[in-house]
C-alpha cells in the first residue's frame, strides 16, 4: 500500500479505517460475566478483526512523519484527526520496539493523540513507557524534552498540557 501524501488524503484513509474499527469499539463488553477479560485477551485484536492493521498502520506512520516534519499548523491538523476518529485512535497503535528511536515513535504518537479522552489513560501509559524505556537502557530525557517541544500547549483537562507533561517527565 502506498503511503499516503497530504493531509487530506491521510484523513480520508484515517476515516475508512475508523469506519471498519468503530463497531468493535462500540460493541458491548459484558462485564459481569467474570471471564470478560479473558475473553478479550483471545479475541483478535481490533485492526485484524476488520481486517485493517496494513492500512492503519501505514496512516498511522504517516502521520507521526507528518507531525514530526510539519509546522504548528500540520501538527494541529494531525491532533484534530486523533481527536475526531476516536475509533481509530483506540485502535491504531505503534509496536513496542524498545530502542531510543521506538520510544522516540511512540511519544510522538503519544504528543499526536494530545491526551486523548482520559488524560490519566494517558498519564499511566507515559509512566509505563519510561519504565520501559528506562529499563531498556534509554536515556529519555533528551527524548521526552524533543517531543515535548512538538507537544500541545492546551490545557485540556486540568492536569497540564501534553508540553509540560513531557518536560516533567525528563526531570530526574
Amino acid at each position: 500500500m502506498e503511503q499516503p501524501t497530504g493531509i487530506e488524503e491521510m484523513a480520508e484513509r484515517v476515516a475508512l479505517v475508523d469506519a471498519a474499527v468503530r463497531p468493535i469499539a462500540q460493541r458491548p463488553v459484558d462485564i459481569t460475566d467474570p471471564d470478560w477479560v479473558e475473553k478479550m485477551r483471545q479475541g483478535p485484536a481490533p485492526l485484524d478483526e476488520a481486517g485493517v492493521r496494513a492500512e492503519a498502520e501505514s496512516v498511522l506512520r504517516a502521520l507521526i512523519a507528518v507531525y514530526t516534519q510539519g509546522d504548528e499548523s500540520l501538527r494541529v491538523s494531525v491532533r484534530g484527526l486523533f481527536s475526531r476518529y476516536t475509533s481509530f485512535r483506540w485502535a491504531t497503535h505503534l509496536p513496542v520496539d524498545p530502542t531510543p528511536e521506538g520510544f522516540r515513535q511512540r511519544l510522538l504518537h503519544m504528543s499526536a493523540v494530545d491526551q486523548g479522552s482520559d488524560m490519566r489513560d494517558e498519564l499511566l501509559s507515559l509512566r509505563d513507557l519510561c519504565a520501559d524505556a528506562r529499563t531498556a537502557g534509554i536515556d529519555i530525557g533528551p527524548i521526552l524534552r524533543e517531543v515535548a517541544e512538538l507537544s500541545s500547549r492546551e490545557d485540556k483537562y486540568g492536569m497540564g498540557s501534553m508540553r509540560d507533561i513531557l518536560r516533567g517527565a525528563a526531570q530526574p
